[in-house]
């Protein structure tokens, strides 16, 4: 099982917001890179890099960092926010993304994710369904829309995509435990894809379970900044798996 640590950037800071809320967030470091850098460090080869302004605003942000932290380490990065164009994609692609995340955009536009994965393949391609209850949030968390969470995934797998970030708004950022429940739930439904948790994961007991149920990765966010989890431990689980 992958896992992913999260850098959440907002004005080119590391941040972590609680329960999606842009009025409630930490910032827990003035360079990212160098947080990137420490993962790496402990073992870690994977990162969730998000663009908080760039979801808030409806454009990327913070390719920049995404640069730096691809030139400054080996971390297999995941980029998001803010993407709406394939010229994004594009950019992001030659910037070093390994993946992009898409969110709002595979809700309220079919036409043009269809046209992402035709032009970037599926494994390129991450969707990243936020989630309130079993209703997906769009627009940085601020709006319910009316699409459920079963639905998007089998219809989006049943057009090839594989890779899927479930965030549970009500867990992110609250250190509460994770949605074990709505991840069974979805891979009892759909367990072909590679589903990856986020949001709420606190103990390295967690990783164990959602490992069981067959998560394909676990993204970490405020559990590392908060020191609820170390990133020692964290690459203790990496090796133990090996």
């Amino acid at each position: 099982m992958r896992i992913i640590p999260a850098i959440d950037i907002i004005e080119g800071k590391a941040v972590r917001l609680e329960k999606g809320n842009f009025l409630k967030k930490k910032v827990y470091a003035d360079k990212p890179l160098e947080v990137a850098k420490s993962f790496e460090d402990h073992g870690l080869r994977y990162l969730h890099l998000v663009d908080l302004d760039g979801a808030k605003s409806g454009r990327v942000m913070h390719q920049k960092i995404l640069e730096e932290i691809k030139s400054g380490t080996s971390l297999i990065v995941d980029y998001g926010g803010g993407i709406r164009t394939l010229e994004d994609g594009e950019s992001l692609k030659d910037a070093g993304a390994d993946q992009i995340n898409l969110g709002s955009i595979a809700v309220k536009n079919l036409v043009l994710t269809e046209r992402f994965l035709k032009s970037f393949g599926p494994e390129f391609v991450i969707l990243s369904p936020d989630v309130k209850g079993k209703q997906i949030a769009i627009h940085g968390w601020q709006e319910e829309s009316e699409v459920q969470i079963f639905d998007f995934i089998k219809d989006y797998h049943l057009k090839g995509v594989n890779y899927f970030v479930c965030t549970d708004i009500s867990k992110d950022g609250m250190l509460a435990g994770s949605s074990v429940d709505l991840y069974k739930e979805i891979i009892d439904r759909q367990p072909d894809i590679k589903l990856i948790a986020s949001g709420g994961v606190t103990k390295i007991q967690e990783l164990e379970e959602l490992k069981e149920l067959g998560v394909n990765g676990a993204i970490i966010g405020k559990a590392i900044y908060e020191g609820r989890m170390t990133l020692r431990d964290l690459g203790h689980f990496i090796k133990s798996q090996s």
